[in-house]
């Protein structure tokens, strides 16, 4: 198989064959630290969404400076994740189907695992594969706080699936997600703030209605990038499952994340580096950084400290950029700010990691794309 390495370490970032994902190693740490120290000043838990960079070392990072674990949403991802050293992991989502079911619990006996249900049915299943697998699975029910789509409704409803998980003999029921996923990019903050006041009051009542049944609610978790603060001082969440903070992205920056002061706290240290191939027309450029590259589905990426050029239009293989001033030459290097980081990264078999101008590290993307399977050696 031919070498797909897009750079190798000591190279300077002008020499990284293009497109290649880059990360600005001082802007990550920074976006790590700040998140660390905020959720440990709220007295809060952390467990970081993996589906923003489906790396076992980024995520092997962010446990070391504070988080409990990690977020993904497919048993595949939890393999990677654990094949690589993750020892914590939430399927923030619901598992179905007896082959993924029996995955998740055989992979429980490795690691701890915490799965989603909103199925009294699922639950059975659940069960049965722990059993057979000898251990004990922790589940969460999840309620639909507002982004009508996974979760029972909230309040009275979630209650029999709390004592469904609390008799069966191989499962414990941990808490509840309230993960309000439609509102973390609300750009209105006064708007963004109504719909999570809505989920903290929805969460709260599911929470005192199953106390009142004579459960205990140990986790009560969700919130993400656009809305973390304001779970964060509900007095009711106790975990957060922030993802794409630690590279933001085109969309993101036109969030108003603190109600005033814009998305201060983070900084862009995700690209997408790409070459000029063509400037044969006046007033255009085309780059090799088309929808293979990146994600679109949030907008066009936004070229980063350019001033005067605009990513315009992509097909498979090409970009177009708006160069009015006709200042890109052949071979120039742009880089891109992705619409959206999460599917963006998973267009990518690594990460080049640069500090000041330098590719320092090289990271493999673990769980890229794992649809169905993880990584190994071919069924027999």
């Amino acid at each position: 198989m031919a070498k797909n390495d897009p750079a190798d370490i000591g190279m300077p970032v002008e020499d990284i064959d293009t497109p290649a994902l880059l990360i600005d190693l001082n802007a990550f740490e920074r976006n790590v630290e700040k998140m660390a120290d905020f959720t440990r000043d709220a007295g809060i838990r952390l467990r970081c969404h993996a589906k923003t960079h489906k790396s076992a070392d980024i995520a092997k990072y962010q446990i070391s400076q504070g988080a409990v674990g990690v977020c993904c949403q497919k048993v595949s991802e939890a393999e990677a994740l654990v094949d690589g050293g993750v020892m914590d992991v939430l399927v923030s989502n619901e598992v179905i189907g007896k082959k993924k079911i029996d995955r998740l619990s055989a992979l429980a006996k490795r690691a701890r695992v915490i799965v989603c249900v909103d199925d009294p049915g699922n639950i059975s299943d659940l069960d049965r594969a722990a059993g057979a697998q000898g251990i004990e699975l922790e589940v969460l029910v999840e309620i639909d706080v507002g982004a009508d789509r996974c979760g029972v409704s909230p309040g009275q409803a979630a209650v029999p699936l709390a004592e469904k998980i609390t008799r069966a003999p191989n499962l414990k029921f941990a808490g509840i997600q309230a993960y309000q996923g439609g509102a973390q990019h609300i750009h209105d903050y006064t708007e963004r703030r109504k719909a999570i006041d809505r989920a903290i009051e929805y969460a709260g009542d599911t929470v005192a209605r199953i106390t009142a049944a004579g459960l205990s609610c140990d986790t009560v978790t969700g919130a993400g990038t656009g809305t973390y603060r304001f779970e964060a001082n509900s007095g009711l969440y106790n975990e957060l499952q922030c993802g794409s903070y630690i590279f933001m992205d085109a969309d993101y920056g036109r969030i108003d994340l603190d109600g005033g002061t814009g998305n201060a706290a983070f900084e862009n240290s995700l690209f997408v580096v790409t070459s000029v191939m063509s400037n044969a027309r006046p007033g255009m450029a085309v780059c090799d950084a088309g929808l293979k590259a990146h994600s679109v589905d949030s907008g066009m990426p936004l070229i980063y400290d350019r001033p005067g050029l605009e990513y315009t239009d992509a097909s498979d293989e090409h970009g177009q950029i708006n160069d009015p001033g006709n200042t890109l030459r052949l071979g120039d290097r742009i880089f891109l700010v992705p619409g959206h980081c999460d599917p963006t990264v998973n267009l990518y078999d690594w990460f080049v990691g640069i500090r000041n101008g330098v590719v320092e590290v090289l990271w493999p993307v673990s769980a890229r794309g794992m649809c169905v399977y993880h990584f190994g050696p071919a069924p027999k």
